[in-house]
């Protein structure tokens, strides 16, 4: 009877082997592409502390290479790195091969092919302006097209999985794959004006929230989620221990889920948006703090019993160190969305310190950790040096500590003298903004020191696991399982959660609706109803020159250093005039509020200089402001307006609400040609050449010019013999 039950057993084990080509695919690319971001940070942190790194080149400025290397960190590097973790993690974890290798090949392609028209189109100022969004709709459908594959990929893998039961890690990848397809298509949504140009359908303080609902959880499912389930399959192989609470991890999952797609507007604080949904943001952003820590925790005491290896097991020594800034991230995000807390903080450098301990100390981390343990394992062999190893770390974890105690440094400095007053006169002790500036400067090259010794430490990574695959065994045979078909195997009767492991298509949709709700009841109210925008009939759609402006303020990167949203502070108010207004945005695609103020809030920037004021800012931002960082921009008086497009953007306006009059759209050409002849009229009369008049420079100063005027705030500035004279 003994034979006869082992034969009957044998009968239904299938025997098979994995996919490991594609995760070496992925691991290949995760560190060429690791290389390129961190070059790329080091250089845009050394042009703000020397202008003159920027080189007078129009692709090389801060404005262009900065989404550049948020893109490349974020997509290109922690992207390819939790789809090697994945499709390692995944397959074993569910005991079959991947649904389709070829849908696996097309994944890694596209996604490379994706990484390389942004490499492109990003230097050349083509982009949607919106942060971790820039790229223009056709690589946008790109991406659609690719993560498509991938979710095919993935949940075909699932159907035909041997596993019954679905280990958190995959709980965590499934939260990915739907979230992101939700975040994309949702903010993605625009009407194109041509294949490089087109305009969100979202408009001013919708578009604002739109936009940091996908941009905070893109870092919470792009670079959380998917990294959280590697680190549940990963910190338990390394340490060779079963997870430390699986009722903790279902708490985790869950909640975590849940609360993270309410956080977005905590990024909006004191702006135009309305209080409640503020309020809401700041709620769930501090509900985080315990699924966040729970999960930390969970990780780390999975490695309570083999802390002694922590010295020798670089593996171990990358995932601890994650998981600890990890938790040092999430402690510190909760605490800047409070709002005394980000009075003081929104709009500084500290935000970047913050930024940067999540994606280097946790997403880094947790790459190198994995890739200590992928790498040997995958290519059958040892790792070519320990010393390399320590030395990684070491290099790293000092270069990140110098970069994050600098932005901290720098942003409680920012932060304390925009808001210093006078207590005698009532007035500002630090009126210039410039003065502002040149005071955290020696921070800046702190923070790029740092950011040497970061990309270093990656080399040297690079270059230890070079010598580990160079000396590898050449041919390889590949590992083949055994282990009985789904239908073959006998389930024993569950119940609660660990029968809803059972069905995946149940959980996935399950975790679906927990994305959903908090995203219907945060953002829908606000698109379907324009209640909280008070009416003013003052506000109108800006002209077709003044449009053309606009469009090179956006393609020049010119948002990421200067913010269009003054908060109801004493200070800002003092600084730049009336508080925002969510009436002021009405026709703005997209939205220009900001993140950051490398240089001072624009709102209320026109009239309050001549135009020759900002002629000369553009070409030398240090003979009108001395001590500025500002890039040089001299290439605007050469290249010309595209005023035969005019027509075409303003249409696509139309299409998205800004009520453009047909006469005006038909006239487009003609009145934005009139409008450059008035702008330049003042710069000519003052030495500059004629040939000005068709420029890109003129409407940029009438973009700027216009900005605030339409608020009360400003007068739009006007020709006059004194102003003449003022100009000379």
């Amino acid at each position: 009877m003994m034979n006869e039950k082992s034969e009957s057993q044998q009968q239904h084990l299938e025997t098979f082997s994995y996919d490991d080509d594609v995760t070496k695919l992925f691991v290949t690319a995760t560190l060429i592409w690791g290389a390129v971001a961190m070059f790329l940070g080091v250089l845009v942190a050394f042009q703000l502390a020397d202008w003159r790194l920027n080189f007078g080149i129009e692709w090389l400025t801060f404005g262009r290479l900065r989404p550049l290397h948020t893109n490349a960190a974020i997509f290109a590097f922690a992207g390819n790195g939790f789809f090697a973790g994945i499709y390692h993690s995944m397959q074993r974890l569910l005991k079959c091969r991947m649904f389709n290798d070829t849908l696996g090949r097309i994944h890694f392609w596209g996604w490379q092919l994706i990484i390389v028209c942004a490499a492109i189109t990003l230097p050349m100022g083509l982009s949607r302006s919106k942060e971790y969004a820039e790229l223009e709709w056709p690589i946008g459908i790109m991406i659609t097209i690719v993560w498509v594959v991938f979710a095919v990929n993935f949940f075909g893998t699932l159907f035909k999985r041997r596993e019954k039961h679905i280990y958190v890690a995959i709980w965590f990848y499934i939260a990915t794959i739907v979230t992101v397809a939700v975040l994309h298509i949702v903010n993605s949504l625009a009407i194109p004006v041509s294949w490089t140009k087109s305009y969100s359908i979202y408009a001013g303080v919708q578009d604002a929230l739109v936009q940091w609902w996908y941009g905070h959880n893109a870092v919470a499912f792009f670079l959380t989620t998917p990294f959280l389930g590697l680190m549940y399959y990963f910190v338990p192989k390394a340490a060779n221990r079963p997870i430390y609470s699986y009722r903790l991890s279902i708490i985790h999952f869950w909640s975590l889920v849940f609360l993270y797609i309410w956080a977005g507007p905590h990024h909006l604080l004191y702006s135009a948006l309305p209080e409640w949904v503020q309020t809401l943001g700041v709620v769930f952003s501090i509900s985080l703090w315990a699924p966040s820590w729970g999960g930390m925790i969970n990780g780390l005491l999975t490695i309570r019993g083999v802390w002694h290896r922590l010295r020798t097991d670089h593996t171990l020594k990358f995932l601890a160190t994650a998981l600890t800034f990890y938790g040092m991230s999430t402690f510190e995000g909760p605490l800047l969305s409070i709002k005394s807390v980000n009075s003081l903080a929104h709009f500084t450098s500290w935000i970047v310190g913050h930024v940067h301990s999540g994606t280097i100390g946790w997403n880094y981390f947790m790459v190198a950790g994995i890739f200590y343990y992928l790498i040997p394992y995958l290519w059958k062999t040892k790792l070519y040096s320990q010393k390399l190893g320590h030395l990684h770390f070491w290099t790293a974890t000092i270069g990140l500590l110098f970069y994050i105690v600098s932005m901290w440094v720098a942003g409680v400095t920012q932060g304390l003298m925009w808001r210093a007053i006078d207590q005698t006169t009532g007035m500002l002790v630090y009126p210039n903004f410039v003065e502002t500036v040149i005071r955290i400067v020696p921070m800046y090259w702190i923070r790029a020191f740092g950011g040497v010794l970061v990309l270093t430490s990656f080399l040297i990574m690079m270059y230890n696991f070079y010598k580990t695959i160079q000396g590898a065994p050449k041919k390889v045979k590949p590992e083949e399982f055994q282990a009985p078909a789904l239908h073959a195997q006998k389930h024993e009767a569950t119940q609660g959660h660990r029968k809803l492991e059972g069905l995946p298509a149940i959980f996935s949709v399950l975790v679906v609706i927990a994305i959903l709700v908090g995203s219907a009841i945060e953002i829908l109210p606000g698109l379907l109803s324009n209640h909280f925008i008070e009416e003013n009939p003052d506000i109108k759609p800006l002209t077709a020159l003044e449009q053309a402006g606009r469009d090179i303020y956006t393609r020049e990167g010119c948002f990421y250093c200067h913010s269009q949203m003054i908060r109801p502070m004493p200070h800002e108010t003092m600084r730049y005039g009336k508080r925002s207004t969510a009436a002021e945005y009405v026709y703005d695609h997209p939205f220009q509020w900001g993140s950051r103020r490398t240089g001072p809030d624009l709102a209320r920037i026109g009239g309050k200089y001549p135009n020759m004021w900002h002629y000369r800012h553009m070409i030398d931002p240090r003979e009108m402001t001395p001590g500025s960082i500002m890039p040089v921009y001299d290439w605007l008086i050469y290249r010309e307006i595209d005023f035969e497009i005019l027509p075409e953007k303003l249409t696509a306006l139309r299409k998205v609400g800004v009520p453009y009059s047909d006469e005006e759209i038909q006239n487009a050409v003609a009145d934005a040609k009139e409008q450059a002849e008035s702008v330049s009229y003042m710069l000519t009369e003052t030495g500059v050449d004629a040939s000005i008049q068709d420029k890109e420079i003129v409407a940029l100063i009438a973009y700027l010019q216009r900005l605030g005027v339409d608020a009360g705030e400003s007068t739009e500035f006007q020709f006059t013999e004194e102003n003449l004279e003022a100009e000379e």
